[in-house]
């Protein structure tokens, strides 16, 4: 069994929340506290979650981890 690791992050809005909680819908598992920063940039709020799952199959680099 693995432990896998993906950041996910959006702009602060609704799209944020359903890339989360369809994750969490496929078995994922919130790791961590949400994180929020300003990009000057764009000039908008961003949303970051860190999320892991464990999985049957040993940990390989070139695995597709959204695809898990």
């Amino acid at each position: 069994m693995s432990k896998i690791y993906r950041f996910l992050s959006e702009d602060d809005t609704s799209a944020f929340c359903h890339k989360v909680s369809d994750a969490l819908a496929k078995g994922w598992e919130l790791y961590g506290s949400p994180t929020q920063t300003f990009d000057p940039v764009k000039g908008i709020m961003r949303c970051g979650q860190s999320i892991t799952k464990d999985i049957d199959a040993p940990y390989t680099p070139d695995m597709k981890l959204g695809a898990q």
